[in-house]
């Protein structure tokens, strides 16, 4: 019970509810702290991720206290909201059942993050006002810690096979390299790089716009079970909420922040994946796009991209690691082609072998002499260097390249 005597923030905080909190906060931990986050975890589903007025109202303030000022209905120069907007939200406060909330994903073997928490990833403060209220999270590992080493693979849902084949063939290479393959487990690119991850035993993990609790889309349901037995599902809605496309939009500032960088495998000019990477340009992150066929709509943002300098141009896992690694040591091997025998040659020698013409019948030494300004012993002895090497074949008294 509060010091003042008035009721608890959010009612019923017991039974299955207070087992869920000892489990986040440790069975030592304070009322405070049950409060806090049974106050955040009501606000996830009273307000919409990403609201920038809660957002700085949770940057200053607690939970706790935002929650009884919604319930009360009270007036607050912070939040600046209309009658309507305020009757609203504490219709859905009143409806609200966090302690169910937090039974429900503890029975599923999840959790509830808040900020604070050892498991919190930090990077997420560089979304300001934007920052999530909570995580709700089904999966093993630490995510802060999969965090650190992550790269978001996204793009278009209605891909090419050409995109689906870049995108795990890519999340593949990363995987096996030790990093962590981000995305959204939509249909198309998203599930092409789980899949690429996944197929090498890697770690993935899939940031939803629903609760981790809805398999969404269906048709990926099988997919979203296996990033959750090997990897982690992440999502801010509370379990049960299903996705719009506002919170697909909103769902994407989470991914960008979240991960090192982010690389667009195939996007179209209005494709939802561009504004993850924008996202990732207004946080400072590595944005890098993968260059399609010049003759495919589905690649024309990606391109605009890269154009436009929003995008740095990778075309394999080591170069997406050169931008996302650690500064000089990650650097990606240098595209060179490979010697032929010839370009080791030099002086005198390589410049009678560019001297000789192509063709079956060859040149006499004589006309060697003149071509190259040499005198005709020393042509002929350069010959015969050259025929041992296997450069030159001798016909008769002409001479012809071999190779």
């Amino acid at each position: 019970m509060p010091a003042d005597g008035s009721s608890p923030v959010v009612s019923g905080a017991g039974g299955a509810g207070q087992a869920a909190l000892d489990l986040e906060c440790g069975a030592s931990a304070g009322p405070a702290c049950e409060e806090e986050r049974l106050a955040r975890v009501a606000l996830s589903r009273v307000v919409e991720p990403g609201n920038a007025v809660v957002g700085r109202w949770l940057r200053r303030r607690s939970a706790v206290e935002l929650v009884r000022v919604l319930r009360v209905g009270a007036g607050h120069r912070e939040l600046r909201l209309t009658a309507e907007r305020l009757g609203m939200l504490q219709r859905r406060l009143a409806e609200a059942d966090p302690v169910a909330d937090l039974a429900r994903v503890r029975e599923l073997g999840g959790r509830f993050l808040a900020p604070g928490d050892a498991e919190w990833p930090g990077q997420l403060a560089d979304l300001g006002d934007a920052m999530p209220t909570g995580l709700w999270v089904l999966g093993s590992g630490s995510l802060r810690l999969l965090a650190l080493r992550s790269v978001a693979v996204v793009g278009s849902r209605a891909c090419t096979e050409y995109g689906a084949r870049v995108a795990a063939e890519l999340s593949a290479d990363l995987a096996e390299r030790g990093w962590v393959v981000c995305s959204g487990a939509a249909y198309g690119i998203d599930a092409a790089a789980h899949r690429g991850a996944l197929a090498v035993g890697g770690m993935t993990v899939a940031v939803l716009a629903c609760g981790v609790d809805v398999r969404y889309p269906r048709g990926n349901s099988g997919l979203i079970e296996r990033i959750r037995e090997q990897g982690q599902l992440v999502g801010e809605l509370p379990p049960g909420e299903h996705p719009n496309r506002f919170r697909f939009v909103l769902r994407n500032r989470v991914l960008a922040a979240l991960t090192r960088g982010t690389v667009v495998v195939e996007a179209a000019q209005r494709s939802g994946a561009l504004s993850t990477a924008q996202r990732a340009l207004g946080l400072n992150r590595h944005t890098m796009g993968i260059c399609g066929p010049v003759t495919s709509e589905l690649s024309n943002g990606v391109h605009a991209l890269i154009r436009g300098g929003g995008a740095t141009l990778v075309t394999s896992a080591a170069e997406v690691i050169e931008q996302i690694g650690s500064i000089g040591a990650d650097l990606a091997p240098l595209h060179q082609a490979l010697a032929r025998p010839r370009d080791l040659l030099r002086g005198p020698a390589a410049e009678l072998l560019e001297a000789m013409p192509a063709g079956p019948s060859g040149t006499p030494a004589e006309e060697l002499a003149r071509r190259t300004g040499l005198t005709s012993d020393q042509v002929l002895k350069l010959l015969y260097e050259l025929c041992s090497l296997g450069f030159v074949q001798r016909a008769g008294s002409h001479w012809r390249v071999i190779r």
